[in-house]
């Protein structure tokens, strides 16, 4: 593609995954079925803990209500323009588009790991000084942790969008990743990136740093306390109760930190980590919470049996 620098760009065209052709059929229903099924679970944790009375007064349950808000976002963002490419080829994507597309990924990004790190903060309360929970962790002080946590996702989007596509885009067009990203659009600009560069792994950093290692502190002291348990089965109850939130900030945090904390390259394997954040953490994050979870299990019992009783009225 010719560079025509009197010309700023319209539209960008995302080249999205290298796969070999033959898989073209088998990757579009994959990740179609990847898509719905990440819909559906979380869509399914939502309403179960909305309508039941046990969980939705609970700040644990509130945070993963809105996790998997979040992760239907990011799904939503991202996957269905990765399907299509499979079925109808590479299409472009305007400059407005990619724009939004790239802001809301960041802003729902890292409200994630802020909630992450609530959640955390939550699990450390309930085991580390259970006598006061109640009062130092309760709904009302939740929902306001949410709505904190919200608002500085939104603030670090805007920054990203606004520093990322403040400069000058004037072509090549060509995306060489599956949907925008700060590192593959910034190759684009045609000005001097170091700045943003610089100021992007800042950003990105300390986010993600400062949430992980508060994350970190927090599963020391559940850790310490976990193993003054006396008995086995309370043992074996707290470490499951914590089993799964460990197991998705891994997921979340080691692809987000090989993308983003590294010196620039451009790797195949950037794409392949980027499909964890964007498609296979939003599909697990149901799967995991609700099989190790016994209460959300319970809860979806008591849902299926209460609407059994309304279908046979």
């Amino acid at each position: 593609m010719e560079r025509v620098n009197s010309t700023l760009l319209t539209e960008f065209i995302l080249t999205g995954i290298l796969y070999p052709l033959r898989l073209r059929t088998f990757l579009f229903v994959f990740f179609l079925l990847i898509y719905i099924l990440t819909q559906l679970g979380n869509l399914l944790i939502v309403i179960t803990v909305w309508v039941d009375p046990q969980l939705h007064a609970r700040p644990m349950y509130i945070y993963l209500g809105v996790l998997s808000i979040i992760d239907m976002g990011i799904s939503t963002i991202i996957v269905p323009r990765l399907i299509m490419n499979f079925i109808l080829g590479i299409k472009p994507i305007s400059f407005v588009g990619c724009v939004a597309q790239l802001y809301f990924y960041h802003f729902l990004g890292s409200t994630q790991c802020f909630l992450y790190t609530l959640m955390a903060y939550d699990r450390y309360l309930a085991i580390c000084q259970p006598l006061r929970y109640p009062v130092l962790m309760n709904a009302k002080l939740s929902t306001l942790l949410v709505a904190g946590a919200w608002v500085a996702g939104s603030i670090h989007g805007a920054l990203q969008a606004t520093l990322t596509f403040r400069l000058p885009y004037c072509g090549p067009n060509q995306v060489d990743y599956f949907f925008c990203d700060i590192p593959a659009v910034l190759r684009l600009a045609c000005a001097d990136t170091t700045v943003n560069e610089l100021v992007t792994f800042v950003d990105i950093g300390v986010v993600v740093a400062s949430c992980f290692s508060l994350i970190l502190l927090s599963y020391i002291q559940i850790i310490q306390a976990i193993l003054r348990i006396r008995t086995a089965d309370g043992r074996r109850r707290a470490f499951s109760t914590c089993g799964a939130h460990v197991t998705m900030v891994t997921v979340y945090y080691v692809p987000c930190a090989f993308i983003y904390l590294r010196p620039e390259t451009n790797s195949p394997l950037d794409g392949a980590a980027a499909l964890f954040p964007t498609a296979i953490t939003p599909f697990l994050n149901p799967l995991i919470y609700t099989l190790r979870n016994q209460e959300v299990k319970l809860a979806l019992k008591r849902m299926i049996g209460v609407l059994g009783t309304k279908s046979k009225v």
